[in-house]
């Protein structure tokens, strides 16, 4: 079996969330829903009206029920509307509302959920719609601060390091936080470069705080691990590829 001097190292699989839309199949005798309209898959401030949306949700002719409405949820999975956004016929199968997105709303993937209230009362989820959002601001890299690493270790010792990450274009445009590591011989640990978590899982990456731009890293240096300064680079990615400022720390192992 091969080893590595770096043997707390948790395997991540790099990847895209998946994003969809459809229309959920819910049997009902009193309406049908067979599209969603008005919402494009990308919306981008930059382009003039791109602001509004005129929501629609279509039905088969013939359907009937109480009341239709929607829901909006940003990248941060925050719902952007107080209370649920009710549609009006515009025709006996059209139902419509605007719905304004604003600069300050963050950048990245938004879904539109959608709920039908049938005459007996039940509220169903009918369809969901996802897209994309720019909030127009032009793109800023992303900067690093405040790391927190010790200077020394013992091998075989874990610790945990943290670093924070901002982003002007709002925390969800980061899309990555990592550090590569070179040995006190100059050489790369090529199984980087090693994503660091801001997912609140301590056990496992020593994150204390879900979602709050501090990201974390636990480790130990195995024992038979090269004695002297192991050099970390740490950088951050946004969506449009900037990469961040480059933080570097030494750390003696011993």
């Amino acid at each position: 079996m091969r080893k590595y001097s770096l043997i707390f190292i948790p395997l991540l699989l790099w990847g895209c969330e998946q994003t969809f839309d459809e229309i959920i199949d819910v049997t009902q005798n009193e309406y049908q829903v067979t599209s969603v309209a008005g919402i494009k898959d990308t919306v981008d401030l930059k382009v003039p009206g791109d602001s509004l949306m005129n929501v629609r949700l279509i039905f088969s002719s013939g359907s009937q029920f109480n009341a239709a409405y929607f829901d909006v949820y940003a990248s941060d999975n925050s719902k952007l509307n107080p209370s649920p956004v009710e549609l009006f016929p515009i025709t006996d199968i059209i139902y419509q509302n605007e719905f304004i997105l604003k600069r300050e709303n963050p950048i990245g993937n938004y879904r539109v959920n959608f709920f039908v209230t049938g005459f007996d009362g039940k509220t169903n989820q009918v369809a969901v719609k996802s897209f994309y959002f720019n909030n127009g601001q032009d793109n800023v890299a992303p900067v690093l601060s405040n790391l927190t690493i010790p200077d020394s270790i013992a091998r075989g010792q874990t610790f945990i390091f943290t670093i924070e990450a901002s982003d002007s274009n709002g925390l969800t445009d980061i899309t990555s936080v990592f550090f590569n590591l070179f040995r006190p011989d100059s050489s790369l640990v090529v199984e980087g470069p090693f994503p660091m978590h801001d997912d609140g899982n301590f056990d496992v990456f020593g994150d204390l705080v879900a979602g709050d731009g501090i990201f974390s890293f636990k480790n130990l240096f195995a024992s038979t691990a090269q004695i002297g300064n192991w050099r970390f680079v740490f950088q951050a990615e946004d969506r449009s590829g900037e990469l961040s400022n480059i933080v570097e720390h030494y750390l003696f192992v011993e």
